[in-house]
């Protein structure tokens, strides 16, 4: 049965014409119950013109925009955007950076006004995709990053809050941690360095400090961490079998952990900072010895976790293989003038 037609505007004021006040309340009180979400907020509208003026922006469809992010990451690592398949118009493909952009601005929506539970992935899987850029043509674009205007710092901020704001500690440093090992980058995200988007950035580790409040957070936090080195840790090469992996792979692999370990060296020394001297000392150790980690930059922090607990001979050894490696390294060479290892001594 096809619905009756709409009553002009003439028609409906004859109608209520003969109701009185008490009457139409009751219409407008049945309509307000009864009726759906968008319906209710129009009849506050009406009532209170004053607050809905003051009304927060609309949100986004969570679920919606969750699904569309994953599409447009799907279709950007599939080379989509840049001409590879049609699933992409040649329109869509010049205006990726508006459609991140808005993409981005949703999720902060979402999380700035209390529903993680979509904004979160959905704002994680941006961040990872943007840090995928830096390495990867996925888009036209020079600069990615500075394209999508994209402060990574910040968004990590953000989503970071959020984790804290909404599932407590655990749960943020958990996935935190997490994220600090795929994005931690010392001299940010933009391939260039410069610009609007770089004058912004700022590393990770310095927006954890910030949120890291007093010596039990840091205990739980490192725990956290020293977890999350474990997930991503090669796994043990089997005693006396076949080499499975050819010599590629292998310095590939190697080549990884390094560079692992010095997107992480300033985040690593804060701990040692922050731990040492303390009744969590123990998780240094094994943090300096983790196979996570590999390279100059894990022999360096080995020297200054010997310095720190005693041992100048041991931490001078070290530093020596630190700069017979990388001799012109600034930080090495600073630590090799506080040691006391003259720095051509190597």
């Amino acid at each position: 049965m096809s619905p009756s037609p709409r009553m002009r505007k003439d028609e409906f004021y004859a109608k209520i014409v003969p109701l009185d006040a008490g009457r139409l309340r009751k219409m407008l009180w049945e309509l307000y119950w009864r009726g759906g979400k968008e319906l209710r907020e129009r009849i506050e509208a009406l009532l209170n013109p004053e607050k809905s003026k003051k009304r927060g922006p609309q949100l986004p469809d969570g679920e919606l925009l969750l699904e569309d992010v994953h599409d447009f990451a799907a279709l950007a690592r599939s080379g989509a955007y840049m001409g590879g398949t049609r699933e992409v118009s040649r329109n869509e493909r010049s205006k990726w950076r508006v459609t991140f952009r808005q993409f981005v601005k949703d999720a902060g929506l979402l999380l700035g006004h209390g529903s993680p539970e979509c904004g979160a992935p959905a704002l994680e899987a941006l961040i990872d995709l943007a840090c995928e850029t830096k390495e990867i043509m996925y888009f036209h674009s020079d600069d990615p990053v500075a394209a999508m205007r994209l402060v990574v710092s910040e968004q990590a901020h953000l989503l970071w809050k959020s984790y804290l704001a909404h599932d407590g500690f655990a749960t943020f440093a958990r996935q935190a941690v997490a994220q600090l090992i795929r994005w931690e980058s010392p001299y940010g995200w933009t391939v260039y360095g410069e610009g609007w988007v770089a004058d912004r950035e700022t590393t990770l580790a310095s927006v954890l400090v910030q949120m890291l409040k007093g010596h039990d957070a840091w205990v739980e936090f490192t725990d956290a961490y020293l977890a999350g080195l474990d997930d991503v840790a090669p796994a043990p090469a089997a005693v006396g079998g076949h080499r499975k992996t050819s010599w590629q792979e292998d310095r590939d692999r190697a080549r990884a952990l390094e560079n692992r370990t010095r997107n992480l060296a300033e985040w690593n020394e804060l701990v040692l900072d922050h731990l040492h001297g303390t009744d969590a000392e123990d998780r240094l150790n094994r943090l300096v010895r983790h196979p996570a980690l590999k390279g100059p930059e894990r022999i360096f922090l080995k020297a200054r976790l010997a310095y720190m607990q005693g041992d100048q001979d041991q931490a001078q050894q070290l530093l020596k293989k630190c700069l017979k490696t990388l001799p012109g390294h600034r930080g090495f060479l600073a630590f090799a003038g506080q040691i006391g290892l003259p720095s051509t001594g190597h």
